[in-house]
Protein backbone atom coordinates (compact mmCIF):
# COMPACT_ATOMS: atom_id res chain seq x y z
CA UNK A 1 0.00 0.00 0.00
CA UNK A 2 3.15 2.32 1.11
CA UNK A 3 4.70 1.63 -2.62
CA UNK A 4 1.80 2.28 -4.25
CA UNK A 5 1.05 5.48 -2.28
CA UNK A 6 4.38 6.82 -3.53
CA UNK A 7 4.22 5.78 -6.18
CA UNK A 8 0.88 7.90 -7.42
CA UNK A 9 2.84 10.54 -5.09
CA UNK A 10 6.19 10.50 -7.67
CA UNK A 11 3.59 10.53 -10.46
CA UNK A 12 1.65 13.63 -9.63
CA UNK A 13 4.80 15.30 -8.79
CA UNK A 14 6.60 14.58 -11.87
CA UNK A 15 3.21 15.90 -14.01
CA UNK A 16 3.30 19.09 -11.74
CA UNK A 17 7.04 19.68 -12.94
CA UNK A 18 6.29 19.05 -17.03
CA UNK A 19 3.39 21.04 -16.25
CA UNK A 20 5.61 23.93 -14.34
CA UNK A 21 8.23 23.94 -17.21
CA UNK A 22 6.26 23.98 -20.12
CA UNK A 23 4.75 26.97 -18.49
CA UNK A 24 7.76 28.77 -17.27
CA UNK A 25 8.52 29.97 -21.26
CA UNK A 26 4.75 30.63 -22.01
CA UNK A 27 4.72 33.36 -18.93
CA UNK A 28 7.93 34.72 -19.83
CA UNK A 29 6.40 35.71 -23.46
CA UNK A 30 3.33 36.50 -22.57
CA UNK A 31 4.67 38.54 -19.65
CA UNK A 32 6.85 40.50 -22.08
CA UNK A 33 4.32 41.37 -24.75
CA UNK A 34 1.90 42.76 -21.94
CA UNK A 35 4.80 44.63 -20.66
CA UNK A 36 5.62 45.80 -23.79
CA UNK A 37 1.95 47.14 -24.48
CA UNK A 38 1.01 49.08 -21.67
CA UNK A 39 1.53 46.95 -18.79
CA UNK A 40 -1.30 46.54 -16.08
CA UNK A 41 -4.24 44.20 -16.66
CA UNK A 42 -6.93 43.69 -19.17
CA UNK A 43 -7.23 41.99 -22.36
CA UNK A 44 -4.01 43.06 -25.11
CA UNK A 45 -4.69 42.50 -28.60
CA UNK A 46 -2.04 41.44 -31.05
CA UNK A 47 -1.25 41.67 -34.58
CA UNK A 48 -3.22 38.74 -35.36
CA UNK A 49 -6.81 38.63 -36.46
CA UNK A 50 -8.49 36.81 -33.16
CA UNK A 51 -5.68 36.57 -31.46
CA UNK A 52 -5.02 38.18 -27.38
CA UNK A 53 -3.56 37.64 -24.35
CA UNK A 54 -5.03 38.79 -20.89
CA UNK A 55 -3.64 39.39 -17.50
CA UNK A 56 -5.60 39.96 -14.29
CA UNK A 57 -4.35 40.99 -10.93
CA UNK A 58 -7.65 39.39 -9.02
CA UNK A 59 -10.86 37.87 -9.64
CA UNK A 60 -13.30 39.04 -12.63
CA UNK A 61 -16.64 38.54 -13.68
CA UNK A 62 -17.39 39.49 -16.48
CA UNK A 63 -20.99 39.79 -18.40
CA UNK A 64 -21.78 36.97 -20.91
CA UNK A 65 -20.73 36.94 -24.15
CA UNK A 66 -20.78 35.15 -27.53
CA UNK A 67 -17.59 32.36 -27.52
CA UNK A 68 -16.54 32.31 -30.92
CA UNK A 69 -14.44 28.64 -31.87
CA UNK A 70 -11.40 29.18 -30.05
CA UNK A 71 -8.72 27.77 -28.04
CA UNK A 72 -8.29 29.17 -24.58
CA UNK A 73 -5.29 28.23 -22.90
CA UNK A 74 -4.52 29.46 -19.52
CA UNK A 75 -0.62 30.06 -18.32
CA UNK A 76 -1.07 30.94 -15.06
CA UNK A 77 -3.98 30.99 -12.84
CA UNK A 78 -7.63 29.57 -13.16
CA UNK A 79 -11.09 30.74 -15.14
CA UNK A 80 -13.93 29.06 -15.37
CA UNK A 81 -16.69 29.15 -17.81
CA UNK A 82 -20.31 29.02 -17.58
CA UNK A 83 -22.72 27.82 -20.21
CA UNK A 84 -26.50 26.60 -20.43
CA UNK A 85 -26.46 24.09 -17.67
CA UNK A 86 -22.83 23.67 -17.80
CA UNK A 87 -19.72 25.07 -15.54
CA UNK A 88 -16.13 24.12 -16.74
CA UNK A 89 -13.08 24.75 -14.41
CA UNK A 90 -9.55 25.57 -15.99
CA UNK A 91 -6.37 25.82 -14.17
CA UNK A 92 -2.58 26.32 -14.92
CA UNK A 93 -1.11 24.32 -18.94
CA UNK A 94 -5.15 23.51 -19.38
CA UNK A 95 -6.93 24.36 -21.88
CA UNK A 96 -11.03 25.32 -22.97
CA UNK A 97 -11.62 24.32 -26.30
CA UNK A 98 -14.89 26.08 -27.62
CA UNK A 99 -15.92 24.42 -30.90
CA UNK A 100 -19.32 25.96 -31.76
CA UNK A 101 -20.54 29.73 -31.05
CA UNK A 102 -22.10 29.57 -27.77
CA UNK A 103 -23.32 32.58 -25.02
CA UNK A 104 -21.53 32.11 -22.27
CA UNK A 105 -19.71 33.70 -19.39
CA UNK A 106 -15.73 33.56 -18.44
CA UNK A 107 -14.46 34.71 -15.21
CA UNK A 108 -10.85 34.41 -13.85
CA UNK A 109 -11.50 32.88 -10.66
CA UNK A 110 -7.61 32.42 -9.21
CA UNK A 111 -5.43 35.42 -9.87
CA UNK A 112 -3.21 38.14 -7.71
CA UNK A 113 -0.70 40.58 -7.73
CA UNK A 114 1.87 38.48 -7.09
CA UNK A 115 0.67 35.52 -8.90
CA UNK A 116 -1.35 37.27 -12.31
CA UNK A 117 -4.00 35.36 -14.17
CA UNK A 118 -2.25 34.90 -17.78
CA UNK A 119 -4.03 33.35 -20.70
CA UNK A 120 -4.20 33.55 -24.33
CA UNK A 121 -7.24 33.06 -26.71
CA UNK A 122 -6.87 31.78 -29.97
CA UNK A 123 -10.23 32.00 -32.37
CA UNK A 124 -10.41 29.34 -34.82
CA UNK A 125 -11.31 29.62 -38.21
CA UNK A 126 -13.13 26.60 -38.84
CA UNK A 127 -12.37 26.49 -42.71
CA UNK A 128 -9.25 25.83 -41.58
CA UNK A 129 -10.09 23.16 -39.34
CA UNK A 130 -11.54 21.35 -42.02
CA UNK A 131 -8.61 21.46 -44.56
CA UNK A 132 -6.36 20.30 -41.99
CA UNK A 133 -8.94 17.61 -41.15
CA UNK A 134 -8.89 16.25 -44.83
CA UNK A 135 -5.49 16.21 -44.94
CA UNK A 136 -5.41 13.35 -41.89
CA UNK A 137 -4.89 9.89 -43.15
CA UNK A 138 -7.97 8.45 -40.50
CA UNK A 139 -10.57 11.53 -40.89
CA UNK A 140 -13.72 9.02 -39.89
CA UNK A 141 -15.73 10.04 -37.17
CA UNK A 142 -18.35 8.42 -35.29
CA UNK A 143 -21.82 10.45 -37.25
CA UNK A 144 -24.41 9.21 -34.51
CA UNK A 145 -22.41 10.20 -31.25
CA UNK A 146 -22.98 13.18 -28.95
CA UNK A 147 -20.29 16.21 -29.70
CA UNK A 148 -19.85 18.50 -27.17
CA UNK A 149 -19.84 22.31 -27.60
CA UNK A 150 -16.70 23.63 -25.46
CA UNK A 151 -14.27 21.07 -23.40
CA UNK A 152 -11.72 21.26 -21.19
CA UNK A 153 -8.15 19.45 -21.52
CA UNK A 154 -4.02 19.68 -20.97
CA UNK A 155 -2.09 21.35 -22.92
CA UNK A 156 0.84 18.92 -23.91
CA UNK A 157 4.35 19.97 -24.61
CA UNK A 158 3.32 19.95 -28.56
CA UNK A 159 0.90 22.30 -28.26
CA UNK A 160 2.52 23.92 -25.63
CA UNK A 161 5.16 24.90 -27.92
CA UNK A 162 2.86 25.63 -31.16
CA UNK A 163 1.15 28.44 -28.65
CA UNK A 164 4.98 29.76 -27.54
CA UNK A 165 5.65 29.89 -31.20
CA UNK A 166 1.98 31.92 -32.16
CA UNK A 167 3.04 34.39 -29.04
CA UNK A 168 6.55 35.06 -30.57
CA UNK A 169 4.95 35.74 -33.81
CA UNK A 170 3.02 38.99 -32.19
CA UNK A 171 6.57 40.33 -31.58
CA UNK A 172 7.21 40.79 -35.37
CA UNK A 173 4.54 42.49 -37.33
CA UNK A 174 6.18 41.91 -40.38
CA UNK A 175 6.59 38.33 -39.80
CA UNK A 176 2.44 37.55 -38.88
CA UNK A 177 1.57 37.57 -43.01
CA UNK A 178 4.27 34.92 -43.21
CA UNK A 179 4.30 33.09 -40.16
CA UNK A 180 0.83 33.07 -38.48
CA UNK A 181 -0.75 31.17 -41.24
CA UNK A 182 1.20 27.96 -40.67
CA UNK A 183 1.32 28.22 -36.83
CA UNK A 184 -2.77 28.04 -36.62
CA UNK A 185 -2.41 25.51 -39.02
CA UNK A 186 -0.15 23.54 -36.60
CA UNK A 187 -2.38 24.18 -33.89
CA UNK A 188 -5.57 22.59 -35.65
CA UNK A 189 -3.44 19.68 -36.44
CA UNK A 190 -2.43 19.41 -32.33
CA UNK A 191 -5.57 19.71 -31.40
CA UNK A 192 -7.45 18.02 -33.96
CA UNK A 193 -4.92 14.92 -33.36
CA UNK A 194 -5.20 15.56 -29.22
CA UNK A 195 -7.18 13.36 -26.96
CA UNK A 196 -10.36 15.66 -27.91
CA UNK A 197 -10.26 16.01 -31.63
CA UNK A 198 -12.86 14.24 -31.74
CA UNK A 199 -15.41 16.49 -30.71
CA UNK A 200 -13.67 18.89 -33.35
CA UNK A 201 -13.37 16.28 -35.88
CA UNK A 202 -17.82 16.00 -35.67
CA UNK A 203 -18.06 19.33 -35.93
CA UNK A 204 -15.88 19.74 -39.06
CA UNK A 205 -16.77 16.51 -41.28
CA UNK A 206 -19.99 16.90 -43.09
CA UNK A 207 -22.92 14.51 -42.78
CA UNK A 208 -22.47 14.50 -38.70
CA UNK A 209 -25.13 15.27 -36.32
CA UNK A 210 -22.91 17.79 -34.73
CA UNK A 211 -21.99 19.38 -38.05
CA UNK A 212 -25.50 19.51 -38.95
CA UNK A 213 -26.59 21.53 -35.38
CA UNK A 214 -23.69 23.72 -36.35
CA UNK A 215 -25.54 24.59 -39.46
CA UNK A 216 -28.57 25.35 -37.53
CA UNK A 217 -26.59 27.26 -34.66
CA UNK A 218 -25.31 29.96 -37.50
CA UNK A 219 -28.66 30.13 -38.89
CA UNK A 220 -29.93 30.76 -35.06
CA UNK A 221 -26.93 33.72 -34.86
CA UNK A 222 -28.29 35.49 -38.22
CA UNK A 223 -32.00 35.61 -37.68
CA UNK A 224 -31.88 35.36 -34.01
CA UNK A 225 -34.47 38.51 -34.10
CA UNK A 226 -37.21 35.93 -36.17
CA UNK A 227 -39.53 33.85 -34.96
CA UNK A 228 -37.68 29.95 -35.73
CA UNK A 229 -39.39 26.99 -34.36
CA UNK A 230 -37.70 24.28 -33.30
CA UNK A 231 -39.52 22.60 -36.58
CA UNK A 232 -37.73 25.00 -38.52
CA UNK A 233 -34.66 24.65 -37.00
CA UNK A 234 -35.00 20.62 -37.66
CA UNK A 235 -36.39 20.85 -41.29
CA UNK A 236 -33.05 23.07 -42.31
CA UNK A 237 -30.42 20.24 -39.86
CA UNK A 238 -32.48 17.10 -41.93
CA UNK A 239 -33.12 15.80 -38.77
CA UNK A 240 -36.37 15.00 -36.65
CA UNK A 241 -37.37 17.30 -34.04
CA UNK A 242 -36.81 15.35 -31.44
CA UNK A 243 -33.46 14.16 -32.51
CA UNK A 244 -32.37 17.82 -33.47
CA UNK A 245 -33.40 18.93 -29.95
CA UNK A 246 -31.82 16.74 -28.41
CA UNK A 247 -28.64 16.74 -29.78
CA UNK A 248 -28.89 20.48 -29.63
CA UNK A 249 -28.70 20.53 -25.85
CA UNK A 250 -26.21 17.76 -25.86
CA UNK A 251 -23.69 20.63 -28.01
CA UNK A 252 -24.98 23.84 -26.56
CA UNK A 253 -26.39 23.05 -23.00
CA UNK A 254 -29.46 25.00 -23.48
CA UNK A 255 -32.43 24.28 -25.87
CA UNK A 256 -32.68 26.26 -29.03
CA UNK A 257 -35.34 28.71 -27.55
CA UNK A 258 -32.97 29.25 -24.71
CA UNK A 259 -29.82 29.48 -27.01
CA UNK A 260 -32.20 32.40 -29.31
CA UNK A 261 -33.40 34.19 -26.11
CA UNK A 262 -29.59 34.60 -25.18
CA UNK A 263 -28.41 35.74 -28.06
CA UNK A 264 -31.16 38.65 -27.78
CA UNK A 265 -30.33 39.82 -24.99
CA UNK A 266 -26.88 40.24 -25.54
CA UNK A 267 -27.27 41.81 -28.83
CA UNK A 268 -29.67 44.15 -27.27
CA UNK A 269 -27.11 44.82 -24.47
CA UNK A 270 -24.52 45.67 -26.90
CA UNK A 271 -26.57 48.27 -28.67
CA UNK A 272 -27.52 50.05 -25.38
CA UNK A 273 -23.91 49.75 -23.99
CA UNK A 274 -22.28 50.83 -27.39
CA UNK A 275 -25.16 52.81 -29.59
CA UNK A 276 -26.99 54.25 -26.48
CA UNK A 277 -29.97 52.67 -28.06
CA UNK A 278 -33.12 52.90 -25.18
CA UNK A 279 -34.76 50.00 -23.52
CA UNK A 280 -37.69 49.45 -26.07
CA UNK A 281 -36.10 50.16 -29.14
CA UNK A 282 -33.40 47.65 -28.01
CA UNK A 283 -36.23 45.43 -27.02
CA UNK A 284 -37.99 45.47 -30.48
CA UNK A 285 -34.64 45.28 -32.63
CA UNK A 286 -33.72 41.93 -31.07
CA UNK A 287 -37.11 40.29 -31.61
CA UNK A 288 -39.36 41.17 -28.32
CA UNK A 289 -42.96 42.37 -29.04
CA UNK A 290 -43.77 42.81 -24.97
CA UNK A 291 -40.29 45.50 -23.52
CA UNK A 292 -42.04 43.98 -20.07
CA UNK A 293 -40.98 40.43 -20.99
CA UNK A 294 -38.02 41.98 -22.52
CA UNK A 295 -36.55 43.81 -18.78
CA UNK A 296 -37.93 40.62 -17.08
CA UNK A 297 -35.57 38.15 -18.97
CA UNK A 298 -32.69 41.08 -19.21
CA UNK A 299 -32.57 40.97 -15.72
CA UNK A 300 -32.56 37.39 -14.92
CA UNK A 301 -29.40 37.33 -17.61
CA UNK A 302 -27.81 39.43 -16.23
CA UNK A 303 -28.67 39.97 -12.32
CA UNK A 304 -30.17 43.86 -12.90
CA UNK A 305 -32.55 45.62 -14.63
CA UNK A 306 -31.28 47.26 -18.58
CA UNK A 307 -31.28 51.04 -17.16
CA UNK A 308 -29.04 50.10 -14.17
CA UNK A 309 -26.87 47.18 -15.87
CA UNK A 310 -26.00 49.33 -18.64
CA UNK A 311 -24.98 52.14 -17.10
CA UNK A 312 -22.67 50.08 -14.60
CA UNK A 313 -21.41 48.95 -17.87
CA UNK A 314 -20.95 52.12 -19.53
CA UNK A 315 -18.81 53.33 -16.55
CA UNK A 316 -16.27 50.11 -16.67
CA UNK A 317 -16.60 49.86 -20.23
CA UNK A 318 -12.49 50.01 -20.69
CA UNK A 319 -10.57 52.31 -22.29
CA UNK A 320 -7.35 51.25 -23.55
CA UNK A 321 -7.05 49.70 -26.66
CA UNK A 322 -5.04 46.63 -25.47
CA UNK A 323 -8.19 46.21 -23.65
CA UNK A 324 -10.82 46.19 -26.28
CA UNK A 325 -13.29 43.62 -26.22
CA UNK A 326 -14.47 42.46 -29.23
CA UNK A 327 -18.22 42.61 -30.44
CA UNK A 328 -20.47 39.88 -29.80
CA UNK A 329 -20.99 38.02 -33.32
CA UNK A 330 -25.05 38.19 -32.68
CA UNK A 331 -26.10 41.02 -34.84
CA UNK A 332 -29.81 41.90 -37.02
CA UNK A 333 -29.35 41.76 -40.47
CA UNK A 334 -28.51 40.11 -43.38
CA UNK A 335 -26.84 36.72 -42.59
CA UNK A 336 -22.79 36.14 -43.43
CA UNK A 337 -20.93 33.18 -43.98
CA UNK A 338 -19.78 31.28 -40.84
CA UNK A 339 -16.30 31.94 -40.19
Amino acid sequence: MTGSLTRNITIAETAQEVAAALAAPLQTAATAYVEAHGGGEGRFSTPMRGVHLMRAFREKIPPQEIYKPSLCVVIQGAKQLVFGDDTLDYGAMECLIVSVELPASGRVTRASAETPFLGVNIELDTSMVREVLQQLPSARVDSEATALGAFVGKVDAALADAVLRLIRIADTPEAVPILYPAAMREICYRLLTGPHGDHLRKLALPGTHAQRIAKAIYLLRDHFNQTLSVDQLAEASRMSASSFHQHFKALTSMTPIQYQKQLRLLEARRMMVMEAAKVGEAAYQVGYESPSQFSRDYARMFGAAPKRDVASARSSWPTRPAERRDRPTARCGPSKNAT
